[in-house]
């Protein structure tokens, strides 16, 4: 029987061949914290008699959520990380420079990398074909002392999406309808793998949306397999040397095959306040919106902008309604810069912000009002998500969103795009 790809690349870690079910101790190539989780590590690894990193030029912190600090203890814990990092030799990704996750992608992941992250987002990295996974503070501080972690091999589902996506359909739509499809734990500690002619069809981009998204029905990762265009994206970045190929083998044994017609989707949503909790724009249009947020891990990279930017061309964001659009690394600021995207986004009505996570984690640059409804490109619309238990968020696609801002209630994008 063949392997899965989380059973190879991990099996390739441990330096014996695994099977889902089993434990084992695996090297790691990537470990990063950010300023929310990094602290806790930081003090972690004192506690656990730590003074010096395993290898310090694989062990990252970024300061992406609070970036920059809106509040003076958040400053105190941003030098606290500065400091770690100058005693440490770890890596320190300043403020401006972008979303763990994005910048990860950018600068370090490779097909067949294992990569810990102490943010559940990481498994955005399965894309380009790495098992990456979030833990928690001390498993990451573990893995940045020790060059290691343990590991329970996950059992995989094989979600096959063939098809053609409709005009106005995206890869958020489609991961939503699986999300909704799966239920918000009904893949918990299992690996994703994302296949069918549809992924393949999908730029890097759209595909790094669909593994985001992963841990929100509960998987530990969510990969895509290699291809050429993997290929092309590591070599384009510097990093030629460290493209692998990194397939399921054609006998790989799964828990659950599932199939999907791409064709068949329309712009999905997922309504307030769980991910799960997903609809059609048919069912939620109309809804009255207060914000609309274009950006973070899920949907602030360039061609999510690009897609924004077509529908928002030559109109305005609606009197009532704010439109905040937060680039998910300084590479996407500039390009977005060099395309005139931002340009187009500041003459709608729109506020550009610096990267970062931004409104996402309801610290800074759009926390929302008692009663308020946001339309927003993220990855998760629990209560309290933006800062305020007491507002209400929809989880849309660019496209969505775009046209939510132009009419100030939540508006099908396919009508933009006739």
């Amino acid at each position: 029987m063949g392997l899965t790809m989380s059973e190879k690349i991990l099996s390739a870690h441990a330096g014996r061949q695994l099977r889902a079910g089993e434990f084992a101790l695996v090297s790691v190539d990537l470990a990063y914290v950010q300023d929310g989780t990094g602290p806790l590590t930081v003090r972690q690894l004192a506690r656990m008699g730590f003074d010096r990193l395993h290898d310090p030029g694989r062990a990252v912190v970024f300061i992406d959520h609070a970036s920059p600090s809106p509040r003076q203890e958040l400053s105190n814990d941003h030098a606290f990380l500065r400091d770690f990092c100058a005693k440490t030799g770890a890596r320190l990704s300043e403020i401006g420079s972008g979303i763990s996750h994005q910048v990860a992608t950018e600068d370090y992941a490779c097909p067949g990398m294992v990569i810990v992250g102490a943010d559940s987002h990481t498994c955005t990295n399965g894309a380009v074909g790495a098992f990456a996974t979030g833990m928690g503070s001390t498993d990451v501080a573990a893995a940045m002392a020790l060059g290691k972690t343990w590991m329970r091999v996950p059992e995989t589902f094989k979600i096959v999406v063939g098809g053609a996506l409709p005009a106005g359909v995206y890869s958020k739509d489609l991961m939503l309808h699986i999300i909704g499809l799966l239920g918000a734990d009904g893949a918990a500690y299992k690996a994703l793998e994302l296949v069918g002619d549809t992924i393949r069809s999908l730029g890097l981009d759209a595909r790094l949306t669909m593994s985001n998204m992963a841990v929100e029905c509960g998987a530990k990762v969510g990969l895509i397999p290699t291809d050429d265009l993997t290929r092309q994206f590591i070599e384009s970045a510097g990093r030629g040397g460290g493209f692998v190929e990194v397939v399921p083998d054609a006998d790989a044994e799964y828990e659950r095959v599932i199939e999907i017609d791409a064709a068949a989707l329309k712009p999905t949503l997922a309504a307030p306040h769980f991910v799960d909790n997903t609809v059609t724009v048919d069912e939620a249009a109309g809804v009255k919106v207060h914000q609309v947020f274009i950006g973070t891990s899920t949907n602030g990279r360039l061609e999510d902008l690009r897609i924004a930017a077509g529908i928002l061309s030559g109109r305005r964001v609606a009197r009532g309604t704010r439109l905040i659009v937060t680039p998910a690394s300084r590479r996407v600021y500039l390009s977005a810069l060099a395309e005139g995207l931002v340009q187009t986004f500041v003459e709608a009505g729109g506020v550009v912000t610096g990267p970062g996570c931004g409104a996402c984690v309801g610290v800074h640059e759009g926390v929302l009002a008692d009663g308020e409804v946001c339309a927003a490109t993220q990855n998760r619309n629990f209560r309290g998500r933006m800062g305020n238990p007491n507002a209400s968020i929809y989880l849309v696609s660019p496209a969505l969103a775009a046209a939510t801002a132009i009419e100030g209630r939540i508006a099908d994008p396919r009508t933009y795009l006739e």
